[in-house]
């Protein structure tokens, strides 16, 4: 599906992909702060469901926090806005264990990451979340 280079070099490929919204089922209310912990604190175990067979990743979305002018008025808090989109992804990888035999082993991780579009990451752009990953400290290494 897609090929990443992460800032060290390493190179993984995007093998599975899930999309969902980040409020998809929200009826009533607003984003804020409590939702987007609960929100960002399920993600792994919903990644684990969705995507299951390996370790899983998720990296810390940013949150946007709207203007204070009108807060005191809100019941729940200020509007803090997550990325619209949930991405899940199951990549693999040469062996992370230097000692492994890359023809006989791999590695792989679930990485779970919020962006503003459905765009697939890609070797000339990848997400802001994927370059942050340390692929080395959370992927683990399987015989093919």
């Amino acid at each position: 599906m897609a090929l990443v280079v992460l800032p060290n070099g390493r190179d993984i490929a995007l093998t599975e992909v899930h999309l969902a919204l980040t409020y998809g089922g929200l009826l009533e209310g607003y984003p804020m702060r409590r939702l987007n912990d609960m929100i960002v604190g399920e993600l792994a175990q919903r990644a684990a469901r969705v995507l299951p067979g390996a370790p899983v990743h998720v990296v810390d979305p940013p949150r946007t926090q709207e203007s204070d002018l009108n807060s005191g008025s809100l019941p729940f808090g200020p509007v803090e806005s997550l990325p619209s989109v949930i991405v899940m992804g199951r990549f693999s990888s040469g062996p992370v264990d230097d000692g492994k035999d890359p023809v006989l082993h791999r590695s792989r991780l679930v990485i779970v990451w919020l962006q503003d579009n459905v765009a697939l990451p890609s070797s000339e752009g990848a997400s802001a979340g994927l370059g942050v990953v340390e692929w080395e400290r959370w992927a683990e290494d399987f015989e093919i």
